[in-house]
Parts: structure tokens; C-alpha cells; sequence
């Protein structure tokens, strides 16, 4: 899929049961949840009878570490884990997740924040990204509302949130993210990073991250270039991840979707991890009483693919 700067927000209202089908071929059961009843706060994910992601909704943890919801574990049809949540050296990176590190001057990322002048700091600056109600719940689909709060309580942005996973192949599956964040009518939103505080090496991180998890070094590459530091701060129409779980599952991630103005924010030699960045090299603004839309697709791959993998899995993932 290709990147665009404002997508068409996903229609969050009731849709009807549509069947999903798996790479055996057989049906998920078409449960519904009641979207308003108290249900599960770490939902499942499936493609067809296979779980492939669990949601933690409501995290409990230190405001520190950037209380949001998150993906994890995300696997492989196979089983092989893809996400990592809350390593030693990053604790506040939580599986797949959307992040900022700074809203209109909140730290919505987690971890010390990046003050110009001075680097790295701790400031009791952290908010929380909170769910607020559900809209959807099928065993392939979540939809639910959000609010991105600063340490007050104060509401910086809504957020609507769809998530979606489909068959792909019999050892793939595709995990679809869109989301419309919006702003008070009163004020723009500002969307910074640490680099567009003055951190320089293209560390502007902050928007749809996803920690992988890797024994060793994972290998990274887009339609034309090789490594992190090709892929970091590219505007590639994809950026693939492949590496080794610590149980010796191989996989491919391959990422696509960046808005106008997005870039891809990439890591391999320090930790695994991937994002959709915001605002790589300059702020971002939601302005006031006005939406950012972004719709992303990972697909998720047992299998070290190569190049010609990669875009032969793209081709056989259903349009979005």
C-alpha cells in the first residue's frame, strides 16, 4: 500500500460479520462482544482458529514508562514471537504501539525526555494514552476509542483506533492499523521528537513503533537500499525487518504506509525496532479542531524472505 497524506478515516460504526478465512481454510467463530460491557482487557487477535496478537488495553504500569495500549506478544502463524515489551534497555517499549514523546509538551513515549541544550532528562512530564470505550470486537478486529492525556488529565487528542488481521498466505498474515487522531477545537497540537528538540544522528523517533525482538542482529532493506542507515529517515514505500526470535523461529516483518511528511524510523545495531515517525526532521500539527489520519499494514512472515520475497508477499496481500 502506498502512503498518502490524509487517508480516508476508517468507518468505526457497526459493519456487518464478514467471514475470515484462514490459509487451512476454515472459519473464525463470529462472536461479538457487547462494545459497551466490561469483556476482556487483553483481547485476542485471530486469523482464522490461530491466535496471532493479544491486545493489553489497560496497562499497569509506572507513568514513566508511557502507559498506552499495545500489541504483544505478536507471532507468526507458526507461533514464532515478533514483539518485544519492555526490555532492559528501553523498558517503556511496549510491543507494537502508537507513541510520541512529545504532544503539546507531553511525553507520551515513555523513558527521559529530550531537552534542547541539555539531552536526556528526567521531567515529570508523562501522560497516558487511554482507552476510553470499545466500538468493535470480533476475533479478527478491535475498534475503541481513545484519549491521549497529559499528566493532568488534561485530554491532548482523541483518538479513534481500528485493528485488523487477515490471511496473507499459508505462513503470513497482515496486521492493519488505522487510526484518526483529533484535535480540541481551541488549540493545535504540536507532535515533536527528540530530533526536532535538537537530538541530532536521526533520532526522530515517535508515532506507530514496533520493538521486535531478535537473537542477534537483524537485517533491514527496502525496495532499493540496504541497512539502517539507508532505511532510516527514507521515505521508502517499504522497509522490511528479518531476523531470528530467541526460540529460533525466523521471520519477516515488512512495514508500509507512511502519511505526507512521515519518514521511516529504523534500528537494528541497537535494538530491533521500526517506525512510522511523525516528525522525523520537523513538528507535526494536528491544528485545531482538525484530524491526522494514518492507516499502516505490517505483514507478518515465518521465514528469512528476501527481496523478491518481499514483493511477492505485497503482491499476494489483499489491497487496502
Amino acid at each position: 500500500m502506498t502512503g498518502h497524506p490524509h487517508p480516508t478515516p476508517a468507518q468505526l460504526g457497526p459493519e456487518p460479520a464478514r467471514p475470515g478465512a484462514d490459509p487451512t481454510g476454515s472459519a473464525p467463530p463470529q462472536v461479538r462482544f457487547d462494545p459497551d460491557g466490561p469483556g476482556d482487557d487483553e483481547p485476542r487477535l485471530h486469523v482464522g482458529d490461530v491466535e496471532v496478537a493479544r491486545y493489553v488495553v489497560r496497562p499497569d504500569l509506572d507513568p514513566k514508562h508511557g502507559p498506552r495500549p499495545y500489541l504483544h506478544p505478536v507471532r507468526t502463524l507458526a507461533g514464532t514471537p515478533v514483539t518485544d515489551a519492555l526490555p532492559a534497555d528501553h523498558v517503556w517499549h511496549l510491543g507494537a504501539s502508537l507513541a510520541v514523546q512529545d504532544v503539546a509538551g507531553t511525553n507520551l513515549w515513555g523513558g527521559r525526555t529530550y531537552v534542547r541544550d541539555t539531552g536526556y532528562t528526567w521531567r515529570d512530564d508523562h501522560g497516558v494514552i487511554a482507552h476510553t470505550r470499545w466500538r468493535e470486537r470480533t476475533p479478527d478486529r478491535l475498534a475503541h476509542v481513545l484519549q491521549w492525556r497529559d499528566r493532568d488529565g488534561g485530554v491532548l487528542l482523541t483518538e479513534h483506533r481500528r485493528l485488523a488481521a487477515t490471511p496473507v498466505a499459508p505462513d503470513a498474515w497482515a496486521l492493519d492499523v488505522d487510526y484518526t487522531l483529533t484535535a480540541p477545537t481551541d488549540r493545535d497540537v504540536h507532535l515533536g521528537s527528540p530530533a526536532t528538540n535538537g537530538r541530532p544522528d536521526g533520532a526522530g523517533y515517535g508515532g506507530f513503533f514496533w520493538r521486535a525482538v531478535a537473537d542477534g542482529e537483524p537485517v533491514t532493506f527496502t525496495a532499493d537500499a540496504d541497512g539502517e542507515q539507508a532505511a532510516n529517515g527514507s521515505a521508502a514505500r517499504w522497509v522490511a525487518l528479518t531476523g531470528v526470535a530467541p526460540d529460533g523461529g525466523a521471520y519477516t516483518l515488512v512495514f508500509t504506509g507512511l502519511g505526507l511528511g512521515d519518514r521511516w524510523f529504523v534500528r537494528t545495531a541497537m535494538y530491533p525496532g521500526v517506525c512510522v515517525a511523525f516528525a522525523f526532521d520537523r513538528p507535526a500539527v494536528v491544528p485545531a479542531g482538525g484530524r491526522r489520519a494514518g492507516r499502516h499494514r505490517v505483514l507478518v512472515a515465518d521465514g528469512v524472505r528476501d527481496r523478491a520475497g518481499v514483493v511477492a508477499l505485497l503482491a499476494a496481500a489483499e489491497p487496502v
